[in-house]
């Protein structure tokens, strides 16, 4: 499998999220649905509320309320969002 298209989940501790600036970055909302996703650049994001499940061609992640994720560029994938989502994110590097 490459490793480049695996979405990686982390908890991050309070101090490293404000090290980073996180909490500067944009909030994107999205209610209860399932729809398609393609990464034409990197994605780190924090989610503040939501259960996700996406899936891709390599594997099923799920996440929610304090993970940081990141979806490497490249990835096609299916969101299924069960929980609505509000997070922070950032595309490129």
């Amino acid at each position: 499998m490459p490793h480049e298209l695996k979405v990686l989940v982390e908890k991050l501790p309070e101090q490293k999220i404000k090290e980073l600036g996180i909490k500067s970055w944009p909030i994107w909302t999205k209610e209860i649905s399932t729809f398609d996703w393609q990464y034409d650049e990197k994605e780190v994001c924090l989610f503040l509320d939501g259960d996700v499940t996406v899936k891709t061609p390599f594997e099923t992640v799920t996440f929610g309320k304090g993970d940081l994720v990141t979806f490497p560029q490249g990835l096609s994938c299916t969101w299924q969002v069960k929980k609505p989502v509000r997070k922070h994110y950032k595309f490129g590097e």
